[in-house]
């Protein structure tokens, strides 16, 4: 096993890496992510040091049918908000979520430093995210991503009409 050089990796940067479709996207363009995960060559669960700069969220609030997920925060200070509010995280604290349990999540940085953090999950071929704040539904069948609203019209479709 080689070793990882973290400065050496690729850089995936903002919502390139999650790929919503407009306007979705808005608010996730202050980020940027290395996939450890990838270098290392893992196939069952995915890692990766995460950058959030001030102002940014790492995502839409959302939750995985068929994913775990993991967070361990590395240095500065980001917002958690999830179904029941808003909690602060902070160098050396942690947060999980088990697959298929409806809490919507994700961060957003107030403060004025970026923050650093590792996230790890699972690394399901099916997948089905729900978004509870925003019309919009994520599927993986076999490793193929879609997005659609959530009544299944795809986004595709309707930005060619």
């Amino acid at each position: 096993m080689p070793v990882i050089k973290i400065n050496e990796l690729p850089l995936i940067k903002g919502a390139d890496n999650i790929g919503y479709p407009a306007p979705h996207a808005k608010g996730c363009d202050l980020y940027e992510a290395a996939s450890l995960g990838e270098a290392a060559g893992l196939t069952q669960f995915g890692v990766s040091i995460e950058k959030l700069l001030p102002g940014g969220m790492s995502s839409q609030r959302h939750w995985h049918e068929n994913e775990d997920e993991f967070l361990y925060m590395l240095t500065g200070e980001v917002v958690l908000v999830e179904d029941d509010g808003e909690h602060t995280l902070t160098e050396g604290m942690a947060a999980g979520w088990k697959a298929n349990q409806p809490n919507g999540h994700h961060l957003i940085n107030r403060s004025d430093q970026p923050a650093f953090y590792l996230i790890i999950g699972t690394r399901a071929e099916n997948d089905t995210c729900h978004y509870p704040d925003i019309d919009l539904h994520y599927s993986r069948k076999n490793g193929e991503r879609q997005f659609t609203h959530k009544d299944g019209t795809p986004y595709e479709e309707e930005q060619n009409q």
